[in-house]
């Protein structure tokens, strides 16, 4: 194994500081909230792809998505997982034991737990529009059965806020952690995202083929990480034979990239980051303006107070934005970064079974302990 003593210096094109936020650009540009540290050279083939952490089985496949179905068993309230479609694989929710959204949704008595499984793009969805991925969560929630509880993870989680607005009969409970919402509040991504040009998003994806290539993007931004990094993403000592094995997923998981539709991209560049379309209540979906004040589903946020991606004001501010009532939203921060907040050891510990207990219990119980 590779020691990873200090930082390993940067490739071609000097990446901004915050590797998470590589991906929104080419010249110092940034696209995903949820992106992490970039290694070196080709990731492997899908064929070689990382076990899942939680046995599963696919319950539907789609266009965009294959709906994979953790449930030991078949009944109860269904919760729905939905991972952020970004640089990797929806197994930043099911990474390790102890170290999985989903695995701690059971653990904390849901029995019903389902993860979106997004595809890596191909040239014949470099069209599919985030119209495409609305529709086919929601082909996803009729075949589980609705209302479903919607856990929306960073860019899953704005998708499931679109989704409980646009379908709001279908949401029982909503749980946005480290969701970017409300652009307008100062972050590095939303100031990324205002001051570069709109051209240079067109020629990544131009360069893409129709697509963002996570290959391109994994080749041209040459920075791997450091050993302190992985820890506190992951909260928790790496220097055992445990933590090495950890180290080693990681850097599989890493490696492992989606390409991004280009259509979809553009439209998350220029409607949500750029213009705010979905705090400022312009953005249409699936044919219909959508207004967030509709959401009226009780909503637990989660916020990281050590995340810089989406900083907790930000993670926190969609509690004004909702027409929940303020008695029925929870809200939680966790001394974490951002992508501590689905893979970290404490966040794990703490703020997971909290949630399980939320979607679990009746609300009254709830307010009162949360109060």
């Amino acid at each position: 194994m590779v020691e990873r003593t200090g930082k390993r210096t940067r490739g071609p094109g000097h990446a901004p500081d915050d590797p998470r936020l590589w991906p929104f650009a080419a010249a110092q540009l940034a696209m995903d909230a949820c992106f992490w540290w970039l290694e070196r050279g080709p990731p492997e083939q899908r064929d070689g792809s990382l076990p899942w952490t939680t046995p599963n089985s696919v319950a539907l496949e789609l266009a965009t998505m294959q709906l994979r179905d953790c449930s030991p068993v078949g009944s109860g309230q269904p919760a729905l997982v939905c991972a952020p479609f970004a640089l990797h694989r929806a197994l930043i929710a099911d990474f390790a034991p102890g170290h999985s959204v989903v695995q701690s949704l059971q653990n904390g008595g849901i029995d019903r737990v389902y993860l979106t499984d997004w595809r890596s793009a191909t040239s014949d969805m470099r069209y599919l529009s985030i119209d495409s991925y609305l529709g086919d969560l929601n082909v996803a929630i009729d075949e589980i059965g609705a209302p479903v509880d919607l856990v929306g993870l960073c860019q899953g989680g704005w998708l499931s806020l679109l989704y409980a607005a646009r379908f709001p009969a279908k949401v029982r409970r909503l749980v946005l952690v480290g969701a970017p919402v409300d652009l307008s509040i100062d972050s590095s991504l939303s100031r990324l995202a205002r001051n570069a040009p709109e051209l240079v998003y067109d020629q990544l994806v131009a360069r893409g083929g129709g697509n963002v290539s996570g290959d391109e993007m994994l080749r041209f931004w040459s920075k791997a990480p450091d050993s302190d990094d992985i820890v506190a993403a992951l909260q928790r000592d790496l220097s055992d034979e445990q933590g090495a094995a950890l180290l080693a997923r990681f850097d599989r998981w890493n490696a492992e990239t989606l390409n991004l539709p280009g259509t979809y991209y553009l439209e998350i560049v220029n409607g949500i980051f750029r213009e705010n379309l979905i705090a400022r209540d312009n953005f249409v979906a699936l044919g219909r303006p959508i207004h967030l004040k509709d959401v009226k589903a009780p909503i637990f946020l989660l916020a990281g107070l050590d995340d810089n991606v989406v900083p907790a004001t930000q993670a926190l501010a969609t509690a004004g934005l909702v027409g929940t009532p303020p008695a029925f939203i929870a809200a939680a921060s966790e001394p974490s970064n951002h992508l501590g907040l689905f893979m970290g050891a404490r966040t794990h510990a703490h703020a997971w079974p909290r949630i399980a207990g939320w979607l679990r219990d009746d609300l009254p119980g709830v307010l009162a302990r949360s109060a």
